[in-house]
């Protein structure tokens, strides 16, 4: 749920503070593909139309972001099935005006779906994705994927969000999969092997 002063504000001007993180975070990564670089350079376009495209009420598409959770010890991805697509897919989502940054909105996401407090983070995006969706007001999911790291003997709950909640070894991955899934799986685990003690709350 909503809470703050910020709670109040749900016009464009909302977004602004996200909408500059996610600008200049953007703009710095390297991506890490081809497929990656060209959905980086089309979500720099899309925010070109200012904060607005932080929200969901943006009819051309809209940022968000989401987190792909690997164990402590990096050998299992946790995944959610979708309740409404019934698909296997990373946990993440809108964007609120809460968020002050992209890694904020995936953390936030990653706690509220997978129930399990501790959650680190990778500040650095592993993937940039767009994708059609059928939801108010946008046609495209500017979405960008963070690594996440959940802590020792970690215990999962399942959010209304999904029907189930499960982790899986990455080279085994449940069907059916939502596309670009999977292809997040190699550059989270570089980057936990990269700065495993770059990730934090």
């Amino acid at each position: 749920m909503i809470t703050g002063p910020t709670a109040q504000t749900t016009g464009p001007e909302a977004y602004a503070a996200l909408h500059a993180d996610a600008t200049a975070l953007l703009e710095g990564w390297q991506p890490t593909s081809p497929g990656a670089a060209n959905a980086r350079d089309r979500t720099l376009t899309l925010l070109a139309a200012g904060p607005i495209a932080m929200s969901r009420q943006h009819r051309p598409g809209h940022v968000t972001a989401s987190a792909l959770v690997l164990d402590a010890t990096g050998s299992r991805v946790l995944l959610c099935l979708h309740v409404k697509f019934g698909w296997w897919v990373q946990l993440g989502g809108h964007c609120e005006p809460v968020d002050q940054t992209l890694v904020a909105a995936a953390l936030r996401e990653a706690t509220e779906e997978s129930g399990i407090a501790g959650l680190r983070i990778d500040p650095v995006p592993i993937d940039v994705d767009v994708h059609p969706v059928q939801c108010q007001g946008g046609s495209a999911h500017h979405d960008v994927r963070f690594a996440v790291l959940a802590p020792p003997a970690a215990v999962e709950h399942v959010s209304d969000e999904a029907e189930a909640l499960g982790w899986f070894p990455p080279d085994q991955l449940p069907e059916p999969l939502a596309g670009g899934t999977a292809q997040q799986v190699a550059p989270a685990l570089a980057a936990l092997r990269r700065s495993p003690l770059r990730l934090a709350p």
